[in-house]
């Protein structure tokens, strides 16, 4: 006894010192798992050299997963009965919230420092600070205010973003069944939903399928308990959960049997645990600590960096032959170098962080606006690029207001007692409740019927699992049965009973089976499940109409419309399924059930998938096989819409997990976007901002590339064959920081109608290609421009230096700012599509600014002069050539590349 108590406060004593939980806010835990779950191997998060957090979080695990019950309890400070409300306030207080690990929303100095962290912002702060030493001030100045703008803008977005995720936490907050103990004198056990961050260690939790485990949990009781150990994994199966055993410390962590984790969720079963571990002291926690805590960049994010580097390796190559040019005619190293910098600095698309985060963050607020609540700001873009939909047929496709048709007998007459039956096993059972059991007790009520549930006494339930496909609750009474007059069914009755089903299910309805067998109490063994459902007497059919919704089919065709094919994947009935599919106007001339995909080979399996339209009687891990070869064979970005357990590794391995606010929890914490309204016209919306979001932010990646390079290569050109540069730096920063501060409106322009109608999909090929075209129309322009001032006003000397800068810095400044208006859409600007007004505003603007600054006293100081009005004579006709070879350009790309933006 000495012997054990020195054990247990050993162990107590270690978890109080240790096992401190942190009290600051966090994501909900599927974001978190969201973070890591797809890219670290299951096999390496194991094995290598632990740190000592780590150890003492193992150890503590195994010790409680080799201990006996009664010790569990004791360890972790807890009784059988719960903890006492006072109990739990006092260790939350003393511990923290149930957060996994220091995951908190960024403060404020985080954000900032985030928004500065970009390779173009260090690029302009470089460049400040090396203008500083170089005696540059004034350059250095316009660098520095350039990164304020653009990282304080920034900041302002992610600001406003993170505070509308803060409240998004707290409206999808996940409730958790827990048992505590409440009163003075005689206390009772009650069964309450606590906030899963209210969860502490010694809680007595109570699961069933669709809940996640709030924390680190030592089994106490499971029924056919089976578990999803993906989000720790990266795999997609399941594994069984036993409560009544002690484990080996030679077992594998993640196969403990007693053991269930945080951020796993359960599948199928039922039962109660304790828990032993919350917060950062969970193994999740221990995962999450040596990953990086954002997800893997998609193929969006990826384009985009490789594009900025493209542009910092130009930038490479080009300015050092700018500087050496401009060092063999002026002998000036300081100035030449200040010169090159500013060239840098004309290159770097500085506006391109914001831009993104922009048009992602008006993306998110667009959607919520529309009943659409955007968890991942990246999912925005795999929206408009997603062009394979996934649905889960119950309650998508239908109203999800099941009624009773009919119960019926075996010879396909009304039954009562088929009904009365039905009554009970919805009446007493506990786990799993759904529209099916409201829709039994609805109709019972509302008929009058009196079947006595309280005559009848619940012993236990085995609860549904989606391979056995039934559920049954034990229930004892003394009241005389008829049931001795149903036996067992003959062969010729099987045949007419599957055909009353079918032909129901050809109506459009749901069929249920209902089955019982009398049992004698002694003989029960809860042990052994497939002994009590075996042997049963079959008493008849009840079936359900769940009518489809009038707006599905409209949102389906308009989904096809945009390239969005749809396909069914159900556990429902294949003819049921075909029905509803038929209802809706989804094509059923390539259907299968699951038993059928599951005796396919490899290829034929891929084959299939890339045919049919409905696939039903599908198990969970068969709707997650073909998700996955929709990805990876097919090529596919799917999306996968689904709210319930069976959903929820399709759900994981999805681009773009969707679900709705009345989903069960698991299908929440793993979707990347919640529709707060059961409706595909919801998502119809969604498709398309995620499109605008895509076309908006590609006007200004093209933009650049077309603007900046050009402009560097025609400045290029310029510095070889000029006495002097073309413009000095502080003009070239000028100009760009105007054509910059131009260029935010970019997110408010509004896309041409035909491009949401095509799934948008980043290309890596499309941008050179882009480049090539359209670059070379920008510099014969400004070589245009650079041959009239040489032979029409003789600007080549020396002493016509100002006037030069003056009527270069007026050119480049305005086709930079008419550039975006040829970039953005496919027609000819300003006769077939006007750009929005916020565009269209900041283009007069700088337009303004451009040709007014030489008369200003600013522009006094910036070195520049007066214009002839001659010269914008000469403007008018360049910017009338410019479109007009553009847009031939453009119909040339557009033909020969099949797509402009």
């Amino acid at each position: 006894m000495d012997t054990r108590n020195s054990i247990n406060e050993s162990l107590v004593n270690k978890g109080h010192h240790t096992y401190r939980i942190s009290g600051k806010r966090s994501r909900l835990i599927a974001f978190i798992t969201g973070c890591f779950r797809k890219f670290i191997p299951a096999k390496s998060r194991e094995g290598g050299t632990r740190s000592e957090a780590e150890e003492k979080v193992y150890s503590w695990i195994y010790t409680l997963a080799q201990a006996d019950k009664d010790l569990v309890f004791e360890y972790v400070r807890s009784t059988e009965r719960g903890l006492s409300f006072k109990e739990a306030e006092r260790r939350l207080k003393e511990g923290g919230r149930n957060i996994p690990l220091d995951h908190t929303f960024p403060s404020w100095w985080q954000l900032w420092w985030n928004a500065l962290l970009h390779p173009f912002n260090i690029i302009l702060v470089v460049m400040a600070i090396l203008s500083y030493l170089a005696s540059d001030n004034a350059n250095g100045s316009i660098m520095l205010i350039l990164v304020l703008i653009s990282v304080g803008l920034r900041f302002h977005q992610e600001y406003n973003s993170s505070r509308a995720a803060m409240h998004l936490s707290e409206l999808l907050k996940s409730p958790v069944r827990v048992q505590r103990c409440a009163g003075r004198v005689i206390q009772t056990e009650l069964v309450v939903p606590i906030d899963q961050r209210d969860i502490v260690p010694g809680d007595i939790v109570y699961f069933s399928p669709g809940d996640l485990f709030p924390g680190d949990v030592r089994l106490l009781t499971a029924k056919e308990l089976v578990v999803s150990q993906s989000s720790l994994t990266g795999e997609s199966g399941t594994m069984e959960k036993i409560a009544n055993i002690r484990e080996d410390r030679r077992t594998p962590l993640l196969e403990l049997k007693n053991i269930c984790f945080m951020g796993t969720s359960v599948i199928s079963g039922c039962g109660t645990g304790l828990v032993i571990s919350t917060g950062s002291n969970t193994y999740m926690s221990t995962i999450f600590a040596t990953l990086g805590k954002e997800k893997p960049p998609d193929a969006f994010e990826k384009g985009v960096l490789c594009a900025s580097y493209a542009l910092i390796c130009i930038m490479v190559v080009v300015v050092p032959v700018i500087v050496l040019s401009d060092y063999y005619k002026s002998r000036n190293l300081s100035e030449s170098i200040i010169f090159g910098i500013s060239v840098a600095v004309a290159l770097t698309p500085q506006m391109l962080p914001l831009i993104v985060n922009t048009n992602l963050a008006k993306g998110a607020i667009a959607m919520a606006r529309g009943r659409c609540i955007v968890k991942s700001l990246s999912a925005i873009q795999n929206m408009g690029a997603m062009d394979i939909l996934c649905i889960d047929k119950t309650g998508t496709l239908t109203m999800d207001r099941v009624i009773v048709i009919h119960h019926l007998d075996s010879w396909g007459f009304p039954n009562e007692t088929v009904l009365k039956f039905a009554f009970l096993n919805s009446y007493f059972k506990s786990e799993l409740k759904g529209p099916i059991d409201d829709a039994i007790l609805a109709y019972v009520y509302t008929n009058g019927y009196k079947f006595q549930s309280s005559k009848w006494r619940k012993i236990d339930e085995v609860p549904f699992d989606f391979i056995r496909r039934r559920m049954s609750v034990i229930v004892e009474t003394d009241l005389d049965s008829t049931l001795d007059t149903y036996p067992a069914l003959t062969p010729e009755d099987r045949s007419r009973v599957l055909r009353i089903s079918e032909e129901l299910s050809n109506d459009g309805l749901r069929v249920l089976g209902v089955a019982t067998r009398k049992m004698k109490t002694k003989n029960i063994s809860m042990s052994n499940y497939t002994t009590i459902e075996s042997n049963m007497v079959f008493l008849g059919l009840i079936s359900f109409f769940d009518p489809p919704k009038d707006s599905a089919k409209q949102a389906l065709w308009q989904l096809a419309e945009r390239g969005v094919k749809a396909k069914v994947l159900t556990g429902d009935s294949l003819s049921l399924a075909i029905k509803v599919c038929k209802e809706v106007g989804i094509r059923t001339t390539h259907v299968i059930t699951g038993s059928e995909l599951e005796v396919l080979d490899h290829d034929e399996f891929h084959e299939t998938i890339k045919r049919v339209t409905v696939l039903a009687r599908l198990t969970p891990v068969q709707k997650l096989r073909v998700v996955q070869s929709l990805q990876k064979v097919g090529n596919h970005v799917v999306g996968f819409l689904g709210d319930g357990v069976n959903d929820s590794l399709a759900l994981d391995a999805a681009d773009v997990g969707i679900s709705v606010d009345s989903a069960a929890s698991v299908a929440k914490n793993l979707a990347d976007i919640i529709l707060l309204e059961k409706d595909l016209n919801v998502l119809v919306s969604g498709v398309e901002r995620g499109r605008h979001t895509y076309g908006n932010t590609m006007k200004y990646i093209k933009l650049s590339l077309v603007a900046n390079i050009s402009s560097v290569i025609s400045l290029l050109i310029a510095t070889l064959f000029l006495q002097f540069e073309p413009l000095t730096s502080r003009q070239l920063l000028t100009q760009n920081f105007l054509y910059n501060i131009g260029q935010i409106a970019i997110p408010w322009d509004r896309m041409e109608e035909g491009y949401a109608k095509t799934p948008q999909r980043w290309s890596s090929k499309e941008l050179p290609i882009f480049m090539l075209w359209n670059g070379p129309v920008c510099s014969i322009f400004d070589i245009a421009t650079f041959l009239f001032l040489w032979f029409y006003y003789g600007a080549y000397r020396l002493s016509a230096s100002k006037f030069f800068h003056t009527a270069w810095f007026v050119e480049g400044l305005l086709m930079q700012a008419l550039i975006i208006h040829m970039v953005r859409t496919e027609k000819i600007p300003f006769i077939q599509d006007m750009a929005s007004w916020p565009v269209i505003f900041s283009t007069i603007i700088v337009t303004a600014v451009g040709i007014i600054i030489p008369f200003t006293p600013v522009g006094k100081v910036m070195g520049l002069t007066y214009l002839p009005l001659s010269y914008f004579g000469f403007l008018v006709v360049l910017f009338l050539g410019y479109f007009t070879l553009g847009q031939l350009v453009k119909r040339a790309y557009i033909l020969t590349n099949r797509q402009w933006l």
